[in-house]
């Protein structure tokens, strides 16, 4: 766990449904945009997670978002996406722009695309198993 730790320094870590099909394509899409590797990601049914959000006060198991943890800092639904893509290659840092939209209506958005994802999109039986490419940037 200490080598975790120290690799998590200066990194932004993700933790999306590892089961979820959108939120694997988030991870698809994340990665080649993200070239200087900013970036390390977890299912939020990994105990990595599990221990991470304890930490913050979140409650394991029971979010329905994404998760971004920057700097010390905790970011769900609208905010972790809108900040996530701040940080990616160009032009994607732009979408940084809806940051202006009142938090409690991006997040109208966000939840019902949240609440739907499993049926537009579907979902697997286990948790997404990174490629030999991708796998140093997991926890």
């Amino acid at each position: 766990m200490n080598e975790e730790l120290n690799i998590m320094q200066n990194k932004s870590i993700v933790l999306i449904d590892g089961v979820c099909h959108l939120c694997q394509g988030l991870l698809r899409f994340i990665i080649p945009r993200d070239p200087k590797a900013k970036f390390l990601f977890a299912p939020l049914q990994s105990e990595i997670a599990a221990k991470l959000m304890s930490e913050a006060g979140l409650q394991p198991g029971k979010l329905n978002t994404v998760v971004l943890l920057e700097n010390g800092v905790y970011y769900t639904e609208s905010a972790a996406v809108l900040r996530i893509a701040r940080r990616l290659r160009w032009p994607w840092p732009a979408a940084y722009f809806f940051i202006v939209v009142p938090r409690p209506i991006r997040n109208i958005l966000y939840r019902y695309v949240a609440r739907n994802r499993y049926r537009w999109f579907g979902r697997d039986e286990q948790c997404l198993l990174p490629t030999p490419e991708i796998k140093q940037r997991f926890l």
